[in-house]
C-alpha cells in the first residue's frame, strides 16, 4: 500500500507550493493570531513518517516566518530520526529550533510540547488516530490552531465526541486543518465544479481502488519480546483496530472521501465482504481483502475495493460514472490526480473532453498553504466536521465487512462500542487495551459469527 508520492517519502519529493481554496466554517473571527513577533511556532506530536512529512510541508510554506520548536513521541528513536531529518534538510533545516529540552517522550509528551507554544501557534497531531480526541481537547484548551492527520476517528463514540469537542474550537475561532489533502488538489477541485455543473450528468456509480502489497505495519509479525504489547502495537498501529481502525480506516479513507466529495453526499448505508489469506504468523486484526458497496440516498452506488496481497494486479485510483459520461477522479495515487472527463463510460482517449494540465501543485503542500493563510488572515477555517464524517463513513464500511451485516450511517453513529474508552489514561507501564492471548495473537473479525464485539 505504499506509493512513491506519500509523506513517508518526504525527503525524496516535494511538490510546488500554490494557493488553493478550502472548506470554510461560519464562525465569527475572534482575533486568534500567531505570536506577536509574527512567527508561527509549531509543535509536532507524533514523529513517525507521516508526522515528519507534515512538519516538512508546514515549514515549506512561503507565507511569513515559521518555526518548529517542539516535538513529542513515545519512542526516542522517532524523536531522534525526525529531528535529524528536519534539522538537516537543505530547505527547512534553518527553521528547526528543537533542542533536547524541547524533545519530549511519553504519553504526557503532547502536553509538554503544546505548553511550549503560545495561543495562536500550531500543533500537528500525527499520532495513531485513537489518541486524536485526547490531544485535540488539550490543543483547544491551550488556544492552539491545529493540523490533524486522518482518520479523525475510528468508532462511533469518538466520532460524536470529536464533533462535540470541535464546537469549542469553532467558538474560539481556532483554525483546524485535517489531512484529507485530496480536497485541496487543484485538479480535483475543478473536476468537482465540472461534475456539479452537470458535465457528465447525474452520478449513478463511483468506483475506488487501493490494491497493492501489504505494509509491514498493517501485516504485523509476532512480538519478539523486546517490547511490551502496548508498544509493539503502537509501533505497528495500522494492524490494530483500537489504534487506527485498521487498514480500511487508514488507507482507504482518501479514496472514499474523494468519491463522496464528487457525489457531494455521504452514503446512507453499506454492505461489504472481506477475508484473510496466506496469513502465516501475522498477528494483526486486518483482512487482506475488502469490498464495500456504499449506497447514497438517491440509490447511486460507490464500490470500494482494497487488497493487500503481493503478486496481484495493483490499482490505486477513483472513478465516477454519470448519465452523460464519466470521470477519472484520481489516476494512479493521491498525487498527481490527473483528473479527466469523458463523454463515454469506457473512458476512451478520443472521448476525453477535459484534462487538468500537468504538472500539478502537490496537495500535501496546498493543505498547509491554506491553513497558514487562514491563520495569517484570521479567516474562519475548520475542517473537522468533514473529517469526522469521512472517518465515520469509512468505519461504517469496515464494520459492514467485519460483521457481515448491512450497516446504516444512522445506526453506526449511535453504536456504543468504543475501542479504547480509557486511552487518555495510558502510561508507559500500562497494559494494552488489546492484550494478546497465550499464543501471542489477537482477536480477528469473524463475519456472521461475531457481530457486536471488538471486531467492529
Amino acid at each position: 500500500m505504499t506509493t512513491p508520492n506519500t509523506r513517508r517519502d518526504f525527503l525524496k519529493t516535494s511538490g510546488k507550493v500554490a494557493a488553493a481554496t478550502t472548506l470554510i466554517s461560519t464562525a465569527a473571527p475572534k482575533n486568534v493570531h500567531a505570536a506577536e513577533d509574527n512567527t508561527i511556532r509549531i509543535a509536532l506530536v507524533g514523529c513517525g513518517g507521516r508526522g515528519t512529512g507534515a512538519a516538512l510541508n508546514a515549514l515549506s510554506v512561503d507565507n511569513g516566518p515559521i518555526q518548529l520548536v517542539a516535538i513529542a513521541d513515545v519512542f526516542e528513536k522517532n524523536l531522534n530520526s525526525t529531528h535529524a531529518a528536519l534539522s538537516g534538510h537543505n530547505k527547512v533545516g534553518s527553521k528547526v529550533d528543537c533542542p533536547a529540552e524541547r524533545q519530549f517522550i511519553g504519553f504526557d509528551a503532547y502536553r509538554k510540547a503544546m505548553d511550549v507554544l503560545k495561543p495562536g501557534d500550531v500543533v500537528i497531531l500525527a499520532t495513531p488516530p485513537g489518541f486524536r480526541w485526547v490531544h485535540y481537547s488539550y490543543a483547544i484548551e491551550r488556544g492552539l490552531n491545529v493540523f490533524m492527520e486522518k482518520p479523525v476517528t475510528i468508532d462511533a463514540p469518538t466520532s460524536k465526541r470529536m464533533l462535540d469537542i470541535n464546537k469549542q474550537a469553532v467558538d474560539k475561532n481556532l483554525k483546524v486543518g485535517v489531512g484529507l489533502m485530496c480536497r485541496h488538489c487543484r485538479g480535483r477541485q475543478e473536476l468537482f465544479d465540472r461534475i456539479q455543473s452537470g458535465e457528465i450528468g447525474d452520478l449513478t456509480m463511483l468506483r475506488a481502488y487501493r490494491m497493492a502489497g501489504p505494509t509491514a505495519s498493517a501485516a504485523v509479525m509476532p512480538n519478539d519480546g523486546s517490547m511490551s504489547p502496548l508498544f509493539h502495537q503502537i509501533k505497528n498501529f495500522h494492524g490494530f483496530l483500537w489504534l487506527s481502525g485498521g487498514a480500511v480506516s487508514d488507507f482507504l479513507i482518501h479514496n472514499i472521501d474523494e468519491s463522496c466529495w464528487m457525489k457531494n453526499a455521504w452514503p446512507e448505508k453499506a454492505i461489504a465482504i472481506g477475508g484473510r489469506h496466506y496469513r502465516g504468523d501475522h498477528i494483526d486484526q486486518n483482512f487482506d481483502t475488502y469490498a464495500i458497496e456504499y449506497t447514497f440516498a438517491d440509490g447511486a452506488k460507490l464500490f470500494v475495493d482494497g487488497r493487500t496481497i503481493p503478486g496481484c494486479k495493483n490499482e490505486f485510483a477513483s472513478f465516477a460514472h454519470g448519465t452523460k459520461g464519466s470521470a477519472v477522479i484520481s489516476a494512479a495515487s493521491h498525487t498527481p490526480a490527473k483528473s479527466k472527463l469523458f463523454t463515454d463510460q469506457a473512458m476512451s482517449k478520443d472521448k476525453m473532453t477535459w484534462a487538468f494540465p500537468q504538472p500539478e501543485p502537490n496537495p500535501y503542500d496546498l493543505e498547509w498553504v491554506d491553513l497558514i493563510d487562514a491563520i495569517r488572515q484570521d479567516r474562519p477555517y475548520n475542517e473537522v466536521e468533514r473529517g469526522v464524517m469521512a472517518s465515520a463513513v469509512t468505519s461504517m464500511g469496515r464494520m459492514a465487512a467485519h460483521t457481515g451485516q448491512e450497516i446504516t450511517l444512522a445506526n453506526f453513529m449511535e453504536h456504543k462500542h468504543e475501542f479504547a474508552p480509557e486511552i487518555d489514561k495510558l502510561t508507559m507501564d500500562s497494559d494494552s487495551p488489546l492484550m494478546p492471548n497465550a499464543e501471542g495473537k489477537h482477536s480477528v473479525p469473524m463475519p456472521g459469527l461475531v457481530k457486536k464485539r471488538e471486531y467492529l
